[in-house]
C-alpha cells in the first residue's frame, strides 16, 4: 500500500511543531533583547548602515520607476472619467498605503535578507557562533539581536524613501511630461491624504514587515546547515518564505485596517 505511513506522518508533524516552537522561542528572546541592544546602540547603528544604506539605492531607483509607471497608467485610467487632476492623490495613496511597504519589504528580503542569512550561515559554518558560546557569549544577544532591531528600524525608513521617490516619479510623468496641472497635483495630495489613516497604516505595515523579513532571514541563517549547500539553500528559503509572509500579512493587515 502506497502512501505516507501514520508513523512517518506523526514524525513529520512533531518535527514541524518543534520547529515552530523553536522559532517562537527565538522570536521571544529577540524581543526581550531590546533593552540590552539599546545599551549597545553602536552595534545597531552599524547594522542600520549595512542593511539600510546599502539597500537605499535599489529602493530609491525602484520607487522612482514605480512612480513613473503608476503616473502613466493612472493618467490614462483617470482620463476616461475626466479626473486627471486626481492623479497625485491616486499615486500617493497607492504608494503610502500599499506599494511602498510591500515592494520595499520584497526588495529588502532580496537584498538585505539574503545578506543576513548568508552572513549568519557562514559564521555558523566557520564555527564562530560555537566559539562565542564557549566563551560564555550569547550569540543571539551579540550577533542576532542588533541585526534584528536594525532591520526593524530600517524598514519604515526605506519604505518612506520608496514612497517619496514614487510620488516624485508620478509628478515627473504627470506634470512635466503629460501636462497635468501641478497645483492640482499637489493640492489633491494635501487635501486627500490623511496622516493617521493613510500614512499611519503604511507605517504599521512597514514595521510589521520589518519584524517578519528580518526574523525569517536570521532564523534561516541561524538554522542553516554548516555547509556551502546549506547556506545556499537557506538564502533561497529566506527569499521565498519572507516574500510569501509579506504578501499574506499584507492581506491580513489590509483587511483589518479597512474593517476597523
Amino acid at each position: 500500500m502506497n502512501g505516507l505511513h501514520p508513523r512517518e506522518l506523526g514524525f513529520a508533524t512533531r518535527r514541524a511543531l518543534a520547529n515552530v516552537g523553536y522559532a517562537a522561542r527565538l522570536f521571544f528572546k529577540l524581543l526581550c533583547s531590546l533593552g540590552a541592544s539599546l545599551r549597545r546602540f553602536g552595534l545597531i547603528r552599524d547594522q542600520i548602515h549595512f542593511l539600510g544604506n546599502y539597500s537605499l539605492a535599489i529602493i530609491a531607483v525602484s520607487g522612482l520607476f514605480v512612480g513613473f509607471v503608476f503616473g502613466l497608467q493612472g493618467f490614462y485610467t483617470l482620463q476616461r472619467y475626466g479626473s486627471t487632476e486626481a492623479l497625485g492623490l491616486l499615486v500617493t495613496l497607492s504608494l503610502v498605503r500599499e506599494l511602498g511597504p510591500v515592494v520595499t519589504a520584497l526588495l529588502f528580503a532580496g537584498r538585505a535578507g539574503t545578506s543576513l542569512t548568508a552572513e549568519i550561515g557562514l559564521m555558523k559554518a566557520g564555527e564562530q557562533l560555537s566559539v562565542m558560546e564557549m566563551m560564555a557569549v550569547d550569540p543571539v544577544q551579540r550577533v542576532l539581536a542588533p541585526r534584528f532591531w536594525a532591520g526593524v528600524l530600517a524598514m519604515p525608513l526605506l519604505a518612506a524613501v520608496f514612497s517619496a521617490m514614487g510620488i516624485i516619479g508620478g509628478w515627473v510623468v504627470g506634470v512635466l511630461m503629460i501636462g497635468v496641472d501641478g497645483g492640482a497635483f499637489w493640492s489633491q495630495i494635501q487635501g486627500g491624504v490623511d496622516v493617521w489613516k493613510d500614512v499611519g497604516n503604511g507605517i504599521i505595515k512597514s514595521v510589521v514587515f520589518g519584524f517578519t523579513v528580518t526574523f525569517v532571514a536570521l532564523l534561516q541563517g541561524y538554522e542553516a546547515q554548516p555547509t556551502p549547500e546549506g547556506v545556499s539553500s537557506a538564502t533561497t528559503r529566506t527569499v521565498v518564505m519572507a516574500s510569501l509572509a509579506v504578501l499574506g500579512l499584507d492581506f491580513i493587515l489590509t483587511a483589518m485596517m479597512f474593517t476597523i
